[in-house]
């Protein structure tokens, strides 16, 4: 590598040149890759103005969400507006308060967005990089996501240097940034493992401010292990791709699987390795979870195309411990790549996603509680599911102990809707709604999905609803919510 002549600088100092009201862009999805050091520097700052009485808020972007970051930017107050997602429980507060504006968007278009300036200028990218050399070549870590479109774009970089990370994930990188349309040709991907791209991203080193050094893990901890409800779904699933592949509809070497984040989807995947009659398979994926550390190493999964290596520390370390098996079966990609519609298309990919709830119709709600409170955000779930050969959710039938159903007459907030929802999974039993009628679906989803203490007010529900193409009662859909908001829980009849 060529030798590095960027200024060093502390992560203080770098902090200090990012001024209020400005737009910074941060590498990560997920707390993988994301930035560290100076995230933490600009709340320190901003506490630190804000006691003076001075304002300090900043726009901030990154692939998806980012671990700490958001926490403490949070906290600290010090974001005006975020795109294009978060986790974080402190973020979600204050955007639900309406102290941070938020844009909800499909991680796939926000590469496009930044390039185009839909979302305004960029003024900084900080990006987190395991190696860079003096004519801007960035050795992105743990995920790429947006980060490449961020060193375009931005006006000003700075990088976190973190020693922590192997250089060898440059290996796994696989790197390219669409041409603007008209001019965009089909992207050859044809198999998850194939490579189109550079192992690096791209920066004109003018633009490189200065580079702070770091050695630090991504903080991710180990997803809790699968409960009896996500087991159940799990089994449900298996069954349901085991019998479409007995029937044909799935071929022999099986289709491309990509999985949300969180426990039910590291469930599904689990349970996969754990049947016989499942074929090995791959995946084009959005993030690399715990479960399939396991699935690769013992030969279940073949290789994966995924985002970020969404892991953590420990099994993190037990891939760098083992680079040459690993940097063989894993591509590293961009979200507008990892997550785009038409290669999703093209391979026939199963989307394995989870609701909030869902509806009679099939219509699913991925992100706002009642209609009003954000969790997270869409992500990439809309990219998969409209384009997926299968798109299933699941969801366990009832949350709260049995105050909340997750089925339920209409949803408060339609992220997925029913065109695009084939399969509806609960543990009490899974919907295969393709090809139904309106009226045949609701009935196959309460009596395979829905709660059995819930059963019969949705049966009623239907049967008392006007007549139409689709059972709707506009004075009653939302009642369950009504209860609950009012009440502390759905059943308002005990």
């Amino acid at each position: 590598m060529s030798p590095i002549h960027f200024p060093r600088i502390s992560a203080e100092e770098a902090a200090s040149m990012i001024k209020h009201g400005q737009t910074a862009a941060f590498s990560g999805f997920t707390a993988a890759g994301s930035a560290k050091a100076i995230p933490r520097a600009l709340a320190r700052r901003a506490k630190e103005l804000h006691a003076r009485g001075e304002q300090y808020k900043l726009n901030v972007l990154s692939g998806a969400s980012t671990g700490d970051l958001d926490d403490l930017l949070a906290e600290a107050e010090a974001v005006a507006w975020r795109a294009p997602y978060q986790s974080s429980k402190i973020m979600r507060q204050m955007i639900n308060k309406h102290k941070i504006d938020f844009t909800d968007m499909h991680l796939s278009h926000l590469p496009q967005a930044v390039l185009f300036g839909f979302l305004g200028n960029v003024d900084w990218a900080v990006i987190e990089a395991a190696e860079i050399t003096a004519d801007g070549r960035i050795y992105l870590s743990t995920s790429i996501g947006a980060s490449p479109t961020f060193l375009r774009c931005a006006e000003n970089v700075i990088i976190e240097l973190n020693r922590y990370h192997s250089v060898r994930l440059s290996e796994m990188a696989d790197i390219a940034i669409l041409p603007p349309p008209p001019h965009r040709s089909p992207i050859p991907i044809y198999d998850p493992l194939n490579k189109i791209g550079l192992p690096y991203a791209s920066v004109d080193p003018k633009k490189i401010i200065a580079v702070i050094d770091n050695n630090e893990p991504d903080g991710l901890t180990p997803l809790d292990p699968p409960d009896e409800i996500s087991r159940r779904i799990a089994h449900q699933v298996v069954d349901f791709l085991l019998e479409e592949q007995r029937s044909g509809r799935i071929p022999p070497e099986f289709l491309p699987l990509q999985a949300g984040v969180g426990n039910i989807a590291n469930a599904v995947m689990s349970s996969l390795g754990d049947d016989p009659d499942i074929p090995s398979f791959t995946m084009f994926t959005e993030v690399f979870q715990d479960s399939l550390i396991d699935l690769m190493e013992q030969g279940y999964l073949l290789g994966a195309s995924t985002c970020s290596l969404t892991v953590s520390d420990d099994n993190l370390q037990r891939i760098y411990n083992n680079m040459d098996f690993f940097t063989q079966r894993i591509v590293l990609r961009p979200q507008e790549f990892s997550n785009n519609p038409g290669v999703i298309r093209r391979l026939g990919v199963i989307a394995l996603n989870t609701a909030l709830e869902f509806d009679l119709n099939g219509n699913s709600n991925s992100t706002h509680i009642c209609g009003t409170d954000l969790v997270n955000g869409i992500g990439g779930s809309g990219d998969f599911t409209r384009n997926a050969y299968l798109s299933i959710f699941m969801a366990p039938s009832v949350v709260k102990g049995g105050k909340i159903s997750t089925v339920v007459p209409m949803v408060t907030h339609p992220d997925h809707n029913e065109h695009s929802v084939q399969v509806v999974v609960t543990e009490q039993g899974l919907a295969d709604l393709r090809g139904l009628g309106p009226k045949e679906k609701a009935q196959t989803i309460i009596d395979k999905c829905a709660h059995p203490d819930y059963r019969d007010y949705l049966h009623r529900y239907i049967t008392d609803s006007p007549s139409g193409h689709i059972a709707q009662n506009l004075r009653d859909c939302f009642k369950l919510h009504v209860s609950l908001i009012e009440n502390g829980t759905m059943k308002f009849w005990d």
